[in-house]
């Protein structure tokens, strides 16, 4: 009798461990690891009086990273990735190709988004897709020298800049694999489509489309 009960024990006890290790209803997620956003610029001309075809590129920036997530029901969850501020060297590109660093601003991408993820909650790997909402926050611009001097600033007067923050959508696709009952992996890409304006103490103005693309890997745990 007692080892019938046992027998009678174990789905039981399948079940809680299944459950454990679920990204179900009302799981909270926190992660740690890092991200590099990677500007995919297209960038305008500086107004006049630069040279015509005067143009600018942003260069890649790596941080330390993480998010909070939370399981609405079993497959649609609301993430907000977390970062330290990135910073993104500037440099001349088309007629000031060659000129070197311009400029440098921080940027810190405010990002809430919502997901459907796939396969049930049991699930050792489970992708997803999401959508959301981004506030693009450009702070800190600071010019070099090489900027002033193609703008006709001077050493006392300097060429100052200022960017545009932005709202832009943002889209990603994703995957979570399960270490165990409790720690995770996850991998994810985002989109945005992004344009700004970089506005200069001389007057100049420069529109890009940024557009960046992030990519992210962190180490994760639910409870």
């Amino acid at each position: 009798m007692k080892k019938t009960a046992k027998l009678l024990l174990i789905p039981a006890l399948l079940a809680c461990a299944a459950a454990a290790q679920a990204q179900s209803a009302g799981t909270w997620m926190v992660r740690g690891g890092g991200t590099t956003i990677k500007p995919n610029v297209s960038s305008g001309d500086l107004t006049t009086p630069s040279p015509i075809g005067s143009k600018a590129s942003i260069d890649s920036s790596s941080r330390v990273s993480g998010g909070i997530t939370y399981m609405v029901d079993n497959n649609f969850s609301i993430d907000v990735p977390v970062a330290v501020p990135f910073q993104h060297d500037i440099s001349g590109d088309g007629a000031m190709l060659g000129a070197g660093k311009i400029a440098d601003v921080k940027a810190l991408p405010v990002t809430v988004l919502a997901q459907w993820r796939f396969m049930e909650p049991t699930s050792a790997f489970r992708p997803y897709v999401g959508v959301g909402i981004t506030y693009a926050a450009f702070y800190g611009a600071r010019s070099t020298s090489t900027l002033t001097a193609i703008t006709g600033g001077t050493p006392s007067n300097p060429t100052t800049l200022s960017i545009e923050s932005k709202w832009a959508a943002t889209v990603q696709v994703g995957a979570s694999m399960a270490i165990d009952k409790n720690w995770f992996v996850d991998a994810t890409y985002t989109y945005t489509p992004l344009s700004t304006r970089t506005t200069l103490s001389s007057g100049q103005t420069l529109d890009a489309k940024l557009d960046p693309s992030s990519f992210s890997l962190a180490v994760g745990y639910k409870f």
